[in-house]
C-alpha cells in the first residue's frame, strides 16, 4: 500500500462537536470540528468589532460571548480554553 492509498486518520481537531445552547447562540448549532468553531467565532469577533482596539489580541465580550467566556474581556489565548468547556461529543 503506498502512501497516497493510505487512510487518513482524524485527528482530535478535525473531530466533530457540538456547541452548548450558549455557544450555538454564536457560531451556529451543527456540530463541527474546533478548528471551524475557532474560525467562526473569529468571524462573528470581526463583524461585530469586539477586538480591544487598543489592544488587539484582547476580545471585548458582547452579551452573548460573554455567556460563553464568563467575564467581560478576554485574551485571544484564553478564548480556545474557555471555549472547550462549551464543545462536547456529537
Amino acid at each position: 500500500m503506498t502512501q497516497a492509498e493510505t487512510p487518513k486518520k482524524n485527528s482530535a481537531f478535525m473531530k466533530a462537536l457540538k456547541p452548548s445552547p450558549e455557544l450555538a447562540a454564536v457560531i451556529g448549532p451543527e456540530a463541527v470540528p474546533r478548528t471551524e468553531v475557532t474560525k467562526r467565532l473569529w468571524e462573528y469577533i470581526k463583524a461585530h468589532n469586539l477586538q480591544n482596539p487598543a489592544n488587539k489580541r484582547n476580545i471585548v465580550c458582547d452579551e452573548k460571548l460573554m455567556a460563553v467566556m464568563g467575564k467581560r474581556e478576554v485574551t485571544m489565548f484564553e478564548m480556545t480554553g474557555l471555549v472547550g468547556k462549551h464543545l462536547h461529543a456529537a
